[in-house]
């Protein structure tokens, strides 16, 4: 049973898709379901959470520097099928526990972007905090969404990319001038360019042919869609090369800024265009 600090975040998180206040404001956040190891029954834990390419994201099991393993760790010991929800989304998720030199990559990462991690640790003693992948296990049909319409979706799925566009840019204006990009930084503009190219395909592959099937006027606006698609992914590509070469903030926030600019104009005008043609 959720504490009831913990419940409010789960209920709040829930009624917002993924989004709450508080010290959680502009933070990534994620909603963990697991089977107790003791007693089989199912607990949801709120874990901040750290982009890892487009297959996984990590956790870590700090228990706020508990010398203690929390209960949802010793838990996926046991059972590492579980539920995640981020954002609007729900997906089922096998959960891998990092070892050695992989498991102390990703911490020394995630220490680069938030010093809080370290002091966890340093409070934890001998406990060594364990990082926690969850990869998706891919299931047949859409994606889980947490929306009435197919209209309610697109509008869900856009926004969770905004969100992501302002975490990013905030991280970006934190980073010291003149130094390189951090490397979870560097991360996650990848994964947030992987995550749109995937998105797009999707689009360009499955809903817009829908749409033109079922709405034939609606060719001109699906024609411009897939035109924006294809300039968006060249900005993409840009911003992986300065990402992964220049990295220097200013310059991969100029870029971003780029993206991000057309990306906008981009969700707006689709949202415009399909939403009273899907419901929503």
């Amino acid at each position: 049973m959720p504490n009831d600090f913990n419940q409010q975040v789960i209920d709040e998180f829930r009624a917002h898709n993924g989004r709450v206040g508080g010290w959680f404001e502009g933070g990534r956040l994620l909603l963990l379901t697991t089977t107790g190891a003791r007693t089989g029954a199912r607990h949801t834990t709120p874990l901040g959470y750290l982009p890892d390419g487009g297959d996984r994201v990590l956790v870590i099991a700090s228990a706020g520097g508990s010398t203690r393993h929390p209960d949802w760790y010793r838990n996926i010991l046991a059972h590492p099928q579980v539920t995640v929800e981020a954002g609007a989304f729900t997906y089922e998720a096998q959960a891998v526990v990092l070892e050695g030199e992989e498991r102390d990559r990703s911490f020394a990462r995630a220490v680069e972007a938030d010093r809080g991690w370290a002091e966890y640790q340093e409070k934890a003693g001998d406990r060594v905090l364990p990082v926690v992948a969850l990869y998706e296990v891919a299931a047949p049909g859409p994606p889980n969404i947490r929306a009435g319409s197919a209209g309610e979706a697109i509008k869900l799925v856009h926004d969770n990319f905004r969100h992501e566009l302002d975490r990013i840019r905030a991280e970006m204006r934190k980073s010291d001038a003149g130094a390189p990009l951090g490397a979870q930084l560097r991360v996650n503009c990848l994964t947030f360019c992987q995550g749109l190219h995937n998105h797009h395909t999707g689009e360009d592959k499955a809903l817009f042919p829908f749409v033109a099937d079922r709405h034939p006027a609606a060719a001109p606006a699906l024609a411009r869609l897939r035109e924006e698609h294809e300039r968006i992914a060249e900005l993409v590509l840009e911003i992986r090369q300065v990402v992964w070469t220049a990295g220097e903030p200013g310059t991969a926030l100029a870029e971003f800024e780029r993206l991000a600019t057309e990306l906008e104009a981009h969700l707006t005008y689709e949202e415009e265009q399909l939403i009273p043609l899907l419901g929503g």
